[in-house]
């Protein structure tokens, strides 16, 4: 399993009273990205908190998260899916998407989030998963493709948020 370059980082997996330092991870990867202001960013968090609370608490949802002392310093999980039959799997099956790859600014290039992938995947593959999928962003694709991963021809359709009445 690939190691960080440096020993002072420790590895745990995620319990549901993460849920708010993985939720603010979430909210800082897209707020770092460039895809949201640090008010959308706000807003993310707030939405992602009782989420990833329910995730974790149902078992939908399996985290890692990296220790340097008693700070998390980066993270990423997988979310459990139950997948419909499709033409490489006729009899459906169970997936993940792996999600809130994070790592704060001071700790990056140390080799923490291949870390966590390794984790991610080996589980995975214990766990007997049919299909994995993520979404990368510019700067992990090269991370991503060097485990294997290839890009597919998913496409999204934006939908304009539902005003609260």
């Amino acid at each position: 399993m690939a190691q960080p370059e440096d020993s002072l980082y420790s590895f745990r997996c995620a319990e549901e009273q993460d849920a708010e330092t993985i939720a603010q991870h979430r909210a800082c990867m897209f707020r770092d990205m460039g895809s949201i202001s640090d008010a959308e960013a706000n807003l993310l968090f707030l939405a992602s908190f009782p989420w990833l609370k329910g995730l974790l608490a149902a078992g939908r949802y399996k985290g890692w998260l990296v220790m340097c002392g008693q700070e998390v310093v980066s993270g990423g999980g997988i979310q459990l899916l139950d997948l419909p039959p499709m033409p490489d799997c006729c009899q459906g099956g169970r997936g993940g998407h792996i999600v809130n790859i994070y790592t704060v600014p001071a700790h990056r290039r140390r080799g923490l989030a291949r870390s966590l992938m390794s984790r991610i995947l080996a589980w995975a593959d214990a766990q007997h998963l049919d299909r994995l999928t993520l979404s990368a962003s510019v700067e992990g694709r090269p991370l991503y493709k060097s485990l294997g991963f290839i890009p597919t021809a998913e496409m999204q359709l934006p939908i304009a948020p539902k005003s609260q009445a």
